[in-house]
């Protein structure tokens, strides 16, 4: 026996309205997670001036000075201030081929 048809109009209303549950529980997940995204790049600190990339281990000497957002600046590396970048580039760590901080302070020799 073959349902009726008002048998399965109310089963497609039924299905339409999980559905549409469903998708609308997506979009406030989504609204949640990209409110969540932007509070967190809102509360990410600034990147550093200037980088002092150090050696292996704790007794090496510094390796390169870097600008804050050069892409070749290690893990190894650590936020300095202006100061202390002309300072270490004075007493004779590389400066970063890169990025030139050298460049960037007037340090050219």
């Amino acid at each position: 026996m073959a349902p009726s048809r008002l048998v399965l109009l109310r089963f497609l209303e039924r299905v339409q309205e999980r559905d549409l549950a469903r998708t609308r529980r997506w979009i406030a997940d989504e609204v949640r997670q990209e409110a969540e995204r932007q509070r967190g790049v809102q509360a990410r600190p600034p990147a550093p001036e200037w980088l002092l990339e150090v050696g292996l281990n704790r007794h090496a000497p510094p390796v390169f000075v870097h600008v804050g957002d050069c892409w070749m600046a290690g893990k190894r590396s650590r936020a300095i201030s202006r100061d202390q970048a002309r300072g270490a580039l004075a007493d004779g760590v590389k400066a970063c081929r890169q990025c030139q901080p050298d460049t960037a302070l007037g340090m050219l020799d």
